[in-house]
């Protein structure tokens, strides 16, 4: 997990020029740079936006985007607040994400204040010089070997020396037998970054993998456990794109891959780790950047207030509302008479979070939080459907039709219920500057 350090103390090293270049923003300073102004107000808070349903739909803007962010910057081109995209993509560079949310909007945006689904696999170092399996679509290899792995294998090069094992398609069947061409290393973990194009040709490959122990060679166990280490990216069960209804996300692909794995061996699939929102993880390093961002600037008022502005309750806000709580009861241990309070309502010092259990070995990596809370504000311009609200009684409806978060995440209404609901992005940007009564100039 050391690998952290290197990679955050390596942010904000992008040419300011080269970032208002792409932007299309001729004139203006960098957003992240400049020395501080005494006469301008200084924020005590940062923002952290979602992308799919909050600024865009699918490769189309969303009207109120650009306008809240002109809310956003001085006439200078600077952020007038910290401020990081938050996103479950994961098929692609931080970098093209920049370039691409840099023109949508109109503000130079660098790759520092872009989370993707799959930054944290750089902290997984022990995996780094191991073969490992990509799926996913876009540049998977280029992903992956700019996040530290070097001994890389796609779903193409398996399904190349091993053409038998992908039978769905007539069409791409081989014509005459084929003995394989074992050339290829034996596979060691798989790297799940997003949803494939061919998923029948993903999840039986993917299936295999697991069931040979990586070596396709040899026939499936379907009683060895446990499998290869299987880490997955984006846990989104449905996204908003250009349709009038949400698309599978890659959390569909998952509950598939679990539920043929399951099928198969009657175990379930386990995780090495999973990654994206609602990980508390994900939260952290947003923070992390949002601190480093108002250090950049020589801001000297603390950021103690998160708002995460999103569209879907079961990533978005359930991720927001979930790292609030940590941050609540990471304030209550500090606090005597908080800690009093629990035990007198609960009977028991049971319910007060340990210290070893809060402070993990990824909060020593990027210093402890400054916030102090994170806000979940949910915009109705994508996956969330105002007419379709969430039962506040757990009990009276199916799990299943209601909770669209993964199945190592446990249900709770409290984590879905968002602190706003606003119309779009810039009525949710009016909001934060008037809870926080801040008047940019």
């Amino acid at each position: 997990m050391r690998g952290l350090l290197s990679f955050y103390r390596g942010l904000y090293t992008l040419s300011n020029r080269q970032a208002r270049r792409k932007a299309g923003i001729v004139g203006s300073r960098c957003g992240l740079c400049g020395t501080p102004s005494t006469s301008k107000p200084q924020p005590g808070f940062g923002l952290l936006f979602d992308i799919d349903g909050v600024l865009v739909r699918g490769r189309l803007p969303i009207p109120a985007a650009k306008k809240a962010f002109e809310k956003l910057v001085d006439s200078q081109g600077q952020f007038v607040v910290p401020v990081v995209f938050v996103t479950n993509a994961g098929n692609c560079l931080r970098q093209t994400k920049a370039d691409q949310l840099s023109h949508i909007l109109g503000v130079p945006i660098t790759q520092d204040q872009v989370i993707m689904s799959h930054s944290p696999l750089r902290m997984f170092k022990k995996f780094h010089d191991k073969c490992v399996l990509v799926s996913g679509q876009g540049p998977v290899l280029e992903i992956a070997k700019n996040l530290g792995f070097k001994n890389v294998m796609s779903i193409d090069m398996l399904r190349e020396s091993y053409p038998l094992l992908d039978m769905v398609d007539h069409n791409r069947r081989p014509k005459l037998p084929s003995n394989p061409i074992v050339t290829l290393s034996k596979v060691e973990a798989v790297i799940l970054f997003g949803e494939p194009v061919r998923w029948e040709t993903n999840l039986q490959l993917i299936i295999d993998i697991l069931l040979t122990n990586g070596n396709l060679s040899s026939v499936h166990q379907t009683q060895k456990m446990p499998h290869l280490p299987l880490l997955a990216c984006n846990m989104d069960l449905m996204w908003m794109a250009e349709a009038h209804s949400p698309r599978f996300g890659h959390g569909t692909f998952l509950v598939c891959l679990e539920n043929i794995y399951k099928k198969i061996t009657g175990k379930d699939l386990k995780y090495e780790a999973l990654m994206g929102k609602p990980s508390e993880l994900t939260y952290h390093f947003a923070e992390y950047l949002i601190r480093s961002q108002a250090m950049q600037r020589q801001w000297k008022l603390p950021v103690t207030s998160l708002y995460a502005i999103g569209d879907n309750l079961m990533t978005d806000i359930y991720g927001a509302n979930l790292y609030n709580r940590y941050l609540e009861e990471r304030a209550a241990r500090k606090n005597p008479k908080a800690v009093a309070k629990m035990v007198a309502a609960t009977g028991s010092t049971a319910a007060v979070p340990r210290e070893e259990e809060m402070d993990s070995l990824w909060e020593s990596e990027l210093a402890l939080p400054s916030a102090t809370s994170c806000k979940s504000v949910l915009v109705c311009t994508g996956v969330y459907n105002p007419k379709a609200e969430v039962p506040s009684d757990a009990n009276r409806c199916i799990k299943e039709t209601v909770f669209h978060g993964h199945r190592d995440f446990r249900f709770d209404p409290a984590l879905v219920e968002p602190g706003h609901i606003v119309q779009d992005v810039l009525e949710a940007v009016d909001l934060i500057f008037e809870q926080e009564k801040f008047v940019p100039q």
